[in-house]
């Protein structure tokens, strides 16, 4: 009786005390205990909680329920919590950072479970939270009692966000997305094990469109060096590279997620990428040797001097194109950057998030220091192999800054830039010039690239002049193959939104795109024009929200999904309801994205 008085007392008071605590600084019931369950298999229920730094449940206050009538619960499972001494119940149970609880299930035959729970919380600094009940509507696994696999926990329903009391209280399912595992591994609070998982997952995008330009620009300015580069001197420009473009990576992060907008999405425009590609032209032209084709003195000491510096003669000028690169060249959204900005914008916490990014920007950086490093070993000296590798590089820093461009330009014209480079390509390697008669196997095997390269060109200028606008398929419009494309209608507001999704009567799919955003492309290209996806998505309302432009309109479209750019997409269900953990942020593959669409189609 006593506890039950403190409780009654407690419910009353919360209010005041929040208000006399000052509840600005005090995390929302959802975020500061997330909540998330899933079917182990078909007699458990696994219900867990990442619990934010400052906040711990009560053990006691839990309570269990379950929908329909004929499932019955049995008697939970908790791991050991801490022993506290609290202000309000004296001494009891309470749990911090996370929670996993068994749930024996008895279904009865039922397929599906609707489980409530209710828990109760407090906060170190004094606040405490009234009961919190929350909600998940859960497949149950086959009868093997075996783990589910990822495709099993994608169909799990989510809960109907229609419940006034479920969108008040935040109740979500884990399901499984990708995003979500990085937020879990976060609020863990085992640090080691976080960094070590971002560092992984910074590896793997590495290799990535977004991120694979910077190669080419790390070795143009090691191979800049010319004769003098070892391979400690290259390893040591790539380290003032890649620490440069770590910690710009790290802080733009940090900014974006306290700030709420993508602060490298503002760089995305004609001046700063047409100068920025600027750069990589002149460092292509120093390959080519062009510095000292006529040019008047003065100029070609400016030149010089300029060349010199950005080259790599001094660490602190490699070190700020690595900063450079880190915000111009790689602005998309993956899952674990968008986990990582979630985390930092909810908990505040940019230490510990900061951290992690810090630590997938490394990941991403390894390969460029293997690249470095092997190359300062691998590079010739001097002669005639020297020169030609100069002018391989001058030629993939010329395709950088046409990449870096392509934001900005039609794609007309980005078909005539790559048209136009791999012409030089092929000029430049013999393609129209006759061989000598004693030529050797590598000036033969060089002469076969440069007509590929002068064959390519010449379809993507072909292509350009006849109306093709697909790179990949540059002769399509003349051969009759253009692919299908999807046909998204535009929203630029959040009240036409909310009138096409209320008004749609089917599922809709919400995607963000940019002219910018490589991913974004990716996922044009090879996912939605897949004919089994096109299939999919010819049931539902396709809506996209173009935030290119990055002005208020489209800032306040990102906020309203926690989202900090594109590529995201996000899923509503008939009644014009989010589909809570159904989204898929960064590129997906179309077999992937197959199983997303499917869950969301039964919506």
């Amino acid at each position: 009786m006593r506890r039950l008085s403190a409780l009654l007392v407690l419910a009353l008071l919360a209010p005041a005390i929040a208000r006399a605590a000052g509840t600005d600084d005090l995390l929302e019931p959802d975020k500061a205990f997330r909540f998330s369950a899933r079917a182990l298999d078909a007699g458990t229920i696994e219900v867990r909680y990442a619990i934010a730094q400052g906040y711990y449940l009560y053990r006691e206050r839990f309570r269990f329920a379950a929908e329909p009538a004929s499932v019955k619960l049995g008697t939970p499972q908790f791991p050991k919590g801490e022993v506290h001494e609290d202000q309000f119940f004296g001494r009891t149970e309470t749990y911090r950072k996370e929670l996993a609880i068994r749930l024996p299930v008895a279904a009865g035959g039922a397929r599906s479970v609707k489980l409530l729970v209710t828990s109760q919380g407090c906060a170190d600094a004094g606040v405490c939270y009234t009961p919190q009940q929350q909600s998940a509507e859960l497949r149950l696994a086959a009868a093997s009692g075996a783990a589910p696999s990822f495709s099993e926990m994608l169909k799990r329903e989510p809960v109907p966000a229609s419940a006034p009391q479920a969108a008040a209280q935040g109740a979500a399912v884990d399901t499984g997305t990708d995003e979500a595992r990085f937020i879990q591994m976060l609020e863990s609070g085992r640090i080691w094990a976080t960094v070590a998982a971002f560092f992984v997952a910074g590896l793997l995008l590495a290799f990535t469109p977004c991120v694979l330009p910077m190669v080419p620009i790390l070795s143009g300015i090691i191979v800049g060096e010319g004769h003098g580069v070892t391979r400690a001197r290259a390893l040591w420009l790539s380290l003032a590279y890649v620490a440069g473009m770590a910690l710009t990576y790290t802080a733009i992060g940090v900014g974006a997620a306290l700030s709420g907008s993508l602060l490298s999405a503002a760089l995305q425009n004609p001046w700063v990428l047409s100068a920025f590609a600027g750069i990589f032209v002149l460092l292509a032209l120093s390959m080519f040797g062009l510095y000292e084709l006529q040019l008047p003195s003065g100029l070609h000491t400016h030149l010089s001097n300029a060349h010199s510096r950005l080259r790599g003669g001094h660490w602190g000028a490699v070190a700020l194109m690595g900063m450079l690169s880190a915000a111009i060249v790689s602005p998309c959204v993956a899952a674990p950057l968008a986990g990582a900005l979630l985390y930092i914008s909810q908990t505040r916490d940019a230490l510990f998030g900061g951290t992690a990014l810090f630590s997938m920007a490394v990941g991403m950086g390894v390969p460029l220091l293997v690249v470095g490093a092997f190359e300062g070993a691998l590079l010739p000296k001097s002669g005639h192999w020297m020169r030609t590798v100069r002018r391989f590089f001058g030629v993939l820093l010329l395709g950088v800054a046409v990449w870096i461009i392509m934001p900005v330009v039609p794609v007309a014209a980005q078909m005539l830039l790559w048209g136009t480079l791999l012409i030089g390509v092929g000029v430049f390697l013999d393609a129209i010039d006759p061989l000598p008669a004693h030529a050797g196997g590598w000036s033969r095997l060089g002469k076969a690239l440069g007509i590929l390269a002068l064959l390519i060109g010449v379809a993507q200028v072909a292509g350009a002049l006849s109306g093709a606008r697909d790179p990949l398929r540059p002769l399509g419009a003349l051969l009759g193959a253009e692919p299908a494309s999807v046909r998204f209608e535009r929203v630029k507001t959040l009240a036409e939104l909310d009138a096409r999704v209320r008004d749609a009567g089917r599922p809709v799919m919400l995607d963000f795109y940019a002219d910018w955003c490589v991913s974004c492309k990716e996922m044009e290209r090879f996912t939605f024009s897949d004919a089994q996806v096109q299939a999919r998505m010819s049931g539902m309302l396709l809506l996209q929200a173009d935030v290119t432009a990055n002005d208020a309109e489209d800032k306040a479209l990102l906020k309203r999904f926690r989202l900090f750019g594109p590529p995201g997409t996000v899923f509503f269900d008939r009644a014009g309801r989010e589909i809570d953990g159904l989204r898929v942020i960064g590129y997906q593959p179309p077999e992937k994205f197959l199983k997303v669409l499917e869950v969301a189609a039964e919506r």
